[in-house]
């Protein structure tokens, strides 16, 4: 069982995460944030991981540091479950049409931890979720997953569609990454021998 529970504390947020990566998309999902609530669910859909977010965040002030600790906390529960990535392909990739918009994804799930954002032309908000939030999320995700992600913009004019295709792009290269590859069921794919 790839799986893992991470709970985290602070004076802005309380966390808890459960992941299973071999699950069948199944998710539970409360952060007191509608709309990334929404991206959360398709994510765990995507990925085909069961995963289950509570959050209780500062949401009256904006619902920045509730995106960023859920993404903090996410990362380090899918490096936990993934453990020492014994037989994972380790690199994921797509290009996902969602409606107009076009978003490519790669991911490389070595313990490099990277982001590259290059999404651009969003509007302001989708209903109250600041968009900016959206490069704060897969940075702390990246950052704490110890991961390389390229998250790229090909084409795209509605802001909440182009966010929606980032979200379920991640989701689908993480799968790729994290499934398990025959050749290297007992093995890890890397010349160093280890995923660090």
């Amino acid at each position: 069982m790839r799986s893992a529970e991470i709970s985290r504390t602070t004076t802005e947020t309380d966390i808890c995460i459960a992941i299973e990566i071999d699950g069948k998309g199944k998710s539970e999902i409360d952060t007191g944030v509608g709309f990334l609530d929404h991206m959360l669910t398709l994510f765990a859909a995507h990925a085909r991981f069961d995963l289950t977010v509570r959050c209780k965040g500062d949401i009256q002030v904006d619902a920045h540091h509730t995106a960023e600790d859920i993404a903090i906390a996410l990362g380090k529960a899918l490096r936990t479950a993934a453990g020492d990535g014994r037989g994972i392909v380790r690199y994921g990739h797509i290009i996902l049409p969602m409606d107009e918009a076009l978003m490519l994804a790669a991911v490389d799930f070595g313990a490099r931890a990277y982001l590259s954002y290059e999404v651009d032309g969003l509007a302001e908000k989708v209903g109250d979720f600041d968009t900016e939030l959206g490069e704060e999320f897969f940075r702390a995700l990246a950052m704490n997953a110890n991961m390389t992600l390229h998250l790229k913009k090909l084409s795209g004019r509605n802001t909440h569609h182009i966010l929606e295709a980032a979200f379920k792009a991640s989701a689908r290269a993480l799968r790729m990454a994290l499934s398990i590859d025959k050749a290297f069921e007992n093995d890890i794919a890397s010349t160093k021998g280890m995923l660090s």
